[in-house]
């Protein structure tokens, strides 16, 4: 049993850093606050200094590690929508783990707030939200794909595979919402 220091932080916009991948249990002397910690951050880390694996999962939760290193755990090339709050946007670049993606990791948003991150999942998992399904097949409607084209794409979303779909739940609605990456 883990003492009270050493349970998990919790992240609003990724609730289960440890069942997505972004966090293991592998042990890290952090290079932030130099604790031996029994969790590890493996998401991405954009920052000057190379920090793969050398991040523990607490001085990402209250900004410590943004801080000493100038560093965010989401690329900010993916487009925030002018109602969202700076303030949110801040937490999900400097103050909550990162996923890794195929090409372009982007974080989904919903009734004016980000969303909560819930992993990668492939045609089998999203049998179970019609909602993002539907989400992945506007994000489709401009490709100039056929009907069967793009439900054939569809059928071929696996968890594990190249060609994936990054779940996503609106903290507000509850809403559904996926994108879809492939190598």
């Amino acid at each position: 049993m883990l003492a009270d220091e050493e349970r998990l932080p919790q992240f609003a916009y990724h609730p289960d850093p440890v069942g997505t991948g972004s966090i293991v249990a592998a042990e890290v002397v952090c290079a932030c606050c130099r604790r031996r910690r029994p969790f590890t951050y493996v998401g991405p880390v954009f920052a000057v200094e190379e920090l793969a694996r050398a991040l523990c999962p607490w001085c990402i939760a209250d900004g410590r590690a943004a801080g000493m290193f100038d560093a965010q755990f989401t690329d900010t090339s993916w487009r925030v929508p002018d109602d969202v709050p700076a303030d949110v946007t801040e937490v999900v670049l400097r103050r909550t783990p990162g996923f890794l993606g195929w090409q372009q990791e982007q974080w989904m948003h919903h009734c004016r707030d980000a969303a909560e991150f819930h992993g990668l999942v492939g045609a089998n998992e999203l049998a179970a939200f019609p909602d993002a399904l539907e989400h992945l097949r506007l994000e489709l409607a401009g490709s100039g794909w056929s009907a069967d084209d793009k439900d054939w794409y569809l059928q071929a979303l696996s968890k594990d595979g190249p060609v994936t779909a990054y779940l996503f739940r609106c903290r507000h609605c509850g809403s559904h919402l996926a994108y879809s990456d492939s190598t």
